[in-house]
């Protein structure tokens, strides 16, 4: 079988287990332990009597939540079969711009997405070595010299953007940043709207940062006909399997790619989950009680590890540099433990060196950091 690009393949994983894909302890897919809440269990269950029916094609009563919820007009929210339906139709508008800056590392539907289209892509290198939350990048790999100051190396990469940065040419990044979990400043990304004729926000993991610290451009969104957000339901709630996302952006924009696209892309039980989801508050405030102790638990336990070395994240995942091979760490796990953490291969920049793992409750956490003891032992 295949060696999967994403996270979460579990018949993959259990088919090199040797064991039920229900066996598997999965750390490789960013999802929240906590859910689905119940709130969406039961919105679910009260809607299986209206599937004899069309979904309302224009998502009226998902659409009037979510403008609730962000404090936005509805007409600048378009719901979509996961971000990853929508990341497709930013495709096909980026495609049309002479070319689309990628910060990397980064997730592997980007790149799938702009070869989709044949759009043209350049890539900027984010810097695995600084410590603050500016966004920055690289332009070449050498700038990493840990001999260079901070604030030179800063300057330097900050120009090497604006300089790929003109008004024919788009923007596409995540924040927080997969698979780094580095959470970069609003005011930082701000000026590359000036810089470019479209920037792309994914804002997939944001819903994991507390109110009075995330970083969300949705507060302009309305500032800039330029700026799209992407965010997900799917993690933060626990719901993958439904499919779940939606972009936000200027309504004309909004207006043409319903156009491009296929009538109904959500459907009825996933609509009644999202509605529900969004009011739950409860849910929400438990999810912001557990991470931060559960990611430091993860963090602290993994840089006790001989040989392991987690970055600090403000997302739910941790992304980990190893001195040996990750695939055969990743095989070790799966083999003897029944345990799948996120290798990096399809992340070029950082290849069989580093791994990630989602950050779940105490106990399973335990399990990994155990197995991970265990398996590290085994070349001492």
């Amino acid at each position: 079988m295949r060696q999967p690009a994403h996270g979460g393949n579990l018949a993959w994983a259990a088919a090199l287990a040797g064991c039920p894909p229900d066996a598997i302890l999965d750390f490789s897919a960013s999802i929240s332990p906590l859910g689905p809440p119940n709130s969406a269990i039961a919105a679910i269950k009260s809607q299986i009597g209206n599937l004899k029916h069309y979904p309302d094609p224009n998502y009226s009563e998902l659409r009037l939540a979510l403008s609730h919820f962000h404090q936005l007009p509805r007409e600048w929210i378009l719901p979509g079969n996961g971000s990853a339906e929508l990341l497709t139709l930013i495709g096909r508008e980026l495609a049309q711009l002479a070319a689309t800056t990628l910060i990397t590392p980064a997730f592997s539907d980007y790149y799938r997405t702009l070869r989709a289209y044949n759009a043209k892509v350049l890539e900027c290198p984010l810097s695995l070595v600084t410590g603050d939350s500016s966004l920055i990048v690289d332009k070449e790999q050498t700038e990493k010299s840990v001999d260079a100051s901070a604030a030179s190396r800063r300057v330097r990469q900050l120009l090497a953007l604006r300089t790929l940065g003109t008004l024919d040419k788009g923007l596409l990044l995540n924040n927080p940043h997969n698979p780094t979990g580095k959470l970069f400043l609003r005011d930082s990304i701000l000026p590359y709207l000036e810089q470019f004729a479209l920037v792309v926000v994914d804002e997939a993991f944001m819903d994991f940062v507390p109110p009075d610290e995330e970083q969300s451009l949705i507060p302009v969104v309305q500032e800039y006909a330029n700026l799209v957000i992407l965010r997900s339901l799917t993690k933060f709630y626990s719901l993958p399997g439904l499919r779940l996302g939606y972009a936000i952006a200027h309504p004309d924009c909004l207006v043409k790619w319903q156009l491009w696209r296929d009538p109904w892309p959500v459907n009825t039980l996933a609509a009644a989950a999202a509605i529900a989801a969004l009011q739950d508050t409860e849910f929400q405030q438990q999810t912001w009680a557990w991470l931060p102790p559960a990611r430091n638990q993860l963090f602290q336990g993994l840089a006790e590890i001989p040989g392991l070395q987690p970055q600090a994240s403000a997302a739910n995942f941790l992304l980990v540099e190893s001195q040996e091979s990750t695939s055969h760490l990743q095989q070790q796990l799966l083999k003897y433990h029944q345990i799948l953490i996120r290798d990096c291969l399809s992340f070029k920049e950082l290849g069989d060196r580093f791994f990630r793992v989602a950050v779940r409750e105490e106990f399973d956490n335990q399990r990994l950091l155990t197995a991970l003891k265990e398996v590290r032992s085994y070349k001492l």
